[in-house]
């Protein structure tokens, strides 16, 4: 009799919990550079979502490509980041790049533009992977914004 009234607690505490849900990705915010210097630029941002599911779970990024004024510069992998449970959340993402890759494929036009105006256009594209407890799904990434650089 004990282990029915045992065996019935758990089952109604795991059908109780919501976790069929995903995770839902709001935006991808706070893009600007961290660091620069003549060799390398140092991006982050923050990529939010919020969390219905009365379980966490854990997300973890490969591959997202960071383009710089449309040329792919560098690819951002995190390690695996603990989601909370019913609530909102970010997760970081950081990109260091070569300054000279920067140049090496624009035209003169675009040099001098990037120059004068201190502004370099900005493109996170990827996927980020959400598992819990069996279920695993997947984010496209698509932001794009113009930052202020200081050279």
């Amino acid at each position: 009799m004990r282990k029915i009234i045992i065996l019935s607690t758990i089952s109604l505490i795991i059908l109780s919990c919501k976790v069929k849900e995903k995770p839902e990705f709001l935006y991808v915010k706070n893009i600007e550079v961290e660091k620069s210097s003549s060799k390398h630029l140092t991006l982050t941002a923050d990529a939010f979502f919020v969390n219905p599911n009365d379980i966490g779970g854990e997300l973890k990024t490969d591959e997202i490509k960071v383009f710089v004024n449309s040329n792919e510069m560098a690819i951002v992998s995190t390690e695996s980041f603990k989601v909370p449970a019913k609530k909102e959340f970010s997760m970081p993402l950081k990109a260091h790049i070569l300054t000279d890759s920067l140049f090496s494929d624009q035209s003169i036009s675009g040099l001098l533009g990037s120059l004068l105006t201190q502004k370099i256009k900005v493109q996170y594209k990827g996927d980020i992977v959400y598992k819990t407890l069996g279920f695993s799904f997947t984010y496209t990434i698509d932001e794009t914004q113009e930052v202020k650089i200081k050279l």
